[in-house]
C-alpha cells in the first residue's frame, strides 16, 4: 500500500480497538480508489487479527465521507482502452463500491461508524453498513445519486429499507434530501446522537465494551442478524443452532456459562 494511502487513511490499534480514519479533509473526505483498497484491507486484517476485538471507523474534519472521488484510480466506467463499453460500469461498482460496503458487513469483528460530519452518497452507506452508528450533532445523511441523475450504487437499496422500510427508503433516495443526526436517530438509520466534542469519547467507550465482549459470539451474532432478512424463518433457525453449536466450543462460552454459574463477572478473551 502506497505512504499516500497510508497518509490519507490513518489506522491505529488502541485497546484491542483498531481505528480506521478517513483523511482528506480538505475533500470532506471523498474516498478514492487508494483509499478504498486500504480500508477493505483493514477490515480484512481486524477479522483475522485476534489482537483486534472491535473496528471503529471515522474520519477527519467536517465531513465523514462525500462519496467516491474516482480521480485517484481508473477513470470512471473506462476500460482499458479508456472508451467504455457495455459492462464497464457494472464492473466497477462490483470491484469498487461493493467491495467496500461488502468488507464492512463481512467483518468478523462489530464495525462501529463515528459519523463526525457529511456522509453522502458512499458515504453514508458505509456509515450504515457498520453494526452501530454514533452521529455527531452536524451530521447528515444524503442520498446524493439522484442529485446527479445516478441509480444508488455502493449497496444502498439494499441497506436502506432493511433500516426504514421500503418507503421511506424510496422517499430518501427519490429526493436526495439532507437527513440530520436527529432524524436520523428517529428514523433508525443511527443508534445515538451526541455532540461532536463528545463522539470520540462516546465511540472509544462504546467500541472497547465490544472489545471486552465475547468476540466470537459477536461475529456470529452479526452474520444471523445480517442473514435473517434474506432468508426465510427455517433458514434463519437451522443457521442460529449451528452457530449456537459452533460458539459452545470457544473459550468464551464456556466462562460465560462458568461466571454465571460462579456468580462472578466473565473475563472475555475474545477466543
Amino acid at each position: 500500500m502506497t505512504g499516500i494511502a497510508e497518509d490519507e487513511v490513518l489506522h491505529r490499534i488502541e485497546n484491542n480497538v483498531s481505528w480506521i480514519t478517513l483523511n482528506r479533509p480538505e475533500a470532506m473526505n471523498a474516498v478514492t480508489w487508494d483509499q478504498r483498497e486500504r480500508v477493505i484491507a483493514l477490515l480484512a486484517g481486524a477479522s483475522a487479527d485476534p489482537a483486534v476485538r472491535a473496528v471503529v471507523v471515522t474520519a477527519t474534519g467536517k465531513g465523514f465521507c462525500a462519496g467516491a472521488d474516482l480521480r485517484g484510480g481508473p477513470a470512471a466506467g473506462a476500460g482499458a482502452g479508456g472508451e467504455r463499453v457495455a459492462g464497464d460500469v457494472a464492473r466497477m461498482i462490483r470491484l469498487g463500491a461493493q467491495r467496500l460496503i461488502t468488507a464492512v458487513l463481512d467483518c468478523e469483528k462489530p464495525v462501529l461508524a463515528a459519523v463526525n460530519g457529511t456522509a453522502a452518497g458512499i458515504g453514508a452507506h458505509l456509515a450504515l453498513a457498520c453494526d452501530l452508528v454514533i452521529a455527531a450533532e452536524p451530521a447528515r445523511f444524503i442520498e446524493v445519486f439522484v442529485r446527479r441523475g445516478l441509480v444508488p450504487d455502493g449497496g444502498g437499496a439494499y441497506l436502506l429499507p432493511r433500516l426504514v422500510g421500503p418507503q421511506k427508503a424510496k422517499e430518501l433516495m427519490f429526493f436526495g434530501d439532507a437527513v440530520p443526526a436527529a432524524e436520523a436517530e428517529r428514523l433508525g438509520l443511527v443508534n445515538r446522537v451526541v455532540p461532536a466534542e463528545e463522539l470520540e469519547a462516546t465511540a472509544r467507550e462504546w467500541a472497547e465494551r465490544l472489545a471486552q465482549g465475547p468476540t466470537r459470539a459477536l461475529a456470529m451474532t452479526k452474520q444471523l442478524v445480517n442473514a435473517s432478512l434474506d432468508g426465510d424463518r427455517a433458514a434463519a433457525l437451522a443457521a442460529e443452532a449451528t452457530a449456537q453449536e459452533i460458539n459452545m466450543t470457544t473459550a468464551d462460552a464456556n466462562e460465560g456459562v462458568a461466571s454465571f454459574v460462579e456468580r462472578r463477572t466473565p473475563k472475555y478473551l475474545g477466543r
